[in-house]
C-alpha cells in the first residue's frame, strides 16, 4: 500500500488525525518510532533548522523539496508536505506538485499567500486574489494526476480580510477539487465553531501552535468541534531549542555534562539511527 493509500485509510477513520510537525529526518523517526501515524514538514521548522532563518519565504523550492525527500525516505509513514504557496503561479505549482509526487509525499499543503509568504501566526500577511489560488488547486489536482495525493488548501484570509472573507475562499477552493481545507489562525473558540458550522461534510485542519493565534485546544476538544486533522506544527521544535539551549549552557557553565539528566542514551540512539542493522548488513557484505 502507498503511503497515500495509508493516509487517506487514516482520514477515512472517524477520529481525529493528530500529526506532529517535524523538520528533519531525526524528528521523524522519533515521532514514528513513538507512534504517530502520519506526520507533516513545517517550513518554519525547515527554516529555522536548515538557514536559521524566520518563516519570511526564505526557502527556495528546492530546499524545500531537497529537505522533504531526505524526511519522506526516513519513515514509513505517511508525509504531508508544507509546499507554501507552490513558489510561484499555477504552473510553478504543477511542478512542485509533480515533484512532491515523485518523492512519495502523501500529501501537500497549498496556501494563498502572495510570495514571500509568512509563518501563519505572523502579523502582516497579505494574500493573492481567490481566483487566483482557485486556479492553482486547480492546476494541483490535474498535476497529480491518479497517484492520490491528498491536496490540503489552506487560506490565510483571517488575518488582512477577515473570517467570512477565509470561509468564502475556503468553499471555493473545496469546489476546485481541495480535498481537505484549512483556515490558518482562528483566533477564538468561537471562530473554531463558525468554521465547523460552514463545513459540516469537509475535513478540516487545526493548527496548534503553542503561544500562537488559535487557543490551544486538545485533540478531543477540536474532535468534538467537528475537525479531522490538528496538527502541532512547532512542538517538537521549540522543545527541541529549550532543551539543546540548557544542556549547552550548562556545558558552558560546568565544563561537562556527566551529571547533566536529559540526554538520551548514546546505545538508545544508535538504535534510533539503525546503527545495529547497518553494522550486520556490513558483515553480510565483507570480502
Amino acid at each position: 500500500m502507498s503511503s497515500r493509500q495509508k493516509l487517506r485509510q487514516l482520514l477515512a477513520r472517524p477520529e481525529i488525525l493528530v500529526i506532529p510537525g517535524v523538520y528533519d529526518c531525526l524528528s521523524a523517526k522519533l515521532a514514528e518510532q513513538i507512534g504517530f501515524e502520519v506526520v507533516a514538514t513545517s517550513g518554519f521548522g525547515i527554516a529555522a533548522s536548515v538557514l536559521g532563518l524566520p518563516d519570511y519565504g526564505f526557502l527556495t523550492a528546492t530546499e524545500m523539496l531537497y529537505s522533504v525527500g531526505r524526511i519522506t525516505q526516513s519513515v514509513n509513514i505517511p508525509l504531508i508536505a508544507d509546499l507554501d504557496t507552490g513558489y510561484g503561479n499555477a504552473l510553478n505549482v504543477i511542478r512542485t506538485v509533480k515533484d512532491a509526487v515523485q518523492l512519495g509525499v502523501a500529501g501537500v499543503l497549498l496556501e494563498d499567500q502572495e510570495w514571500p509568504k509568512k509563518c501563519g501566526h505572523f502579523e502582516g500577511k497579505r494574500v493573492i486574489a481567490q481566483a487566483e489560488h482557485v486556479g492553482k488547486i486547480k492546476a494541483a489536482v490535474e498535476a497529480r494526476g491518479d497517484s492520490g495525493l491528498v491536496i490540503i488548501a489552506r487560506t490565510d484570509a483571517r488575518g488582512p480580510l477577515g473570517l467570512d472573507e477565509a470561509i468564502a475562499r475556503g468553499r471555493a477552493y473545496i469546489a476546485a477539487g481541495a480535498d481537505i481545507l484549512f483556515v490558518e489562525a482562528p483566533q477564538s473558540i468561537e471562530e473554531l465553531q463558525v468554521i465547523a458550522a460552514a463545513f459540516p461534510d469537509v475535513p478540516l485542519v487545526a493548527n496548534i501552535v503553542e503561544g500562537g493565534k488559535t487557543p490551544q485546544l486538545s485533540a478531543a476538544e477540536l474532535q468534538n468541534l467537528g475537525f479531522k486533522i490538528v496538527f502541532f506544527p512547532l512542538t517538537a521544535l521549540l522543545t527541541v531549542t529549550q532543551v539543546m539551549s540548557t544542556c549547552l549552557r550548562h556545558l558552558k557553565e560546568q565544563g561537562t555534562t556527566a551529571n547533566f539528566p536529559d540526554l538520551i542514551n548514546f546505545k538508545d540512539f544508535q538504535e534510533l539511527v539503525g546503527v545495529p542493522k547497518y553494522l550486520q548488513m556490513e558483515q553480510e557484505f565483507k570480502s
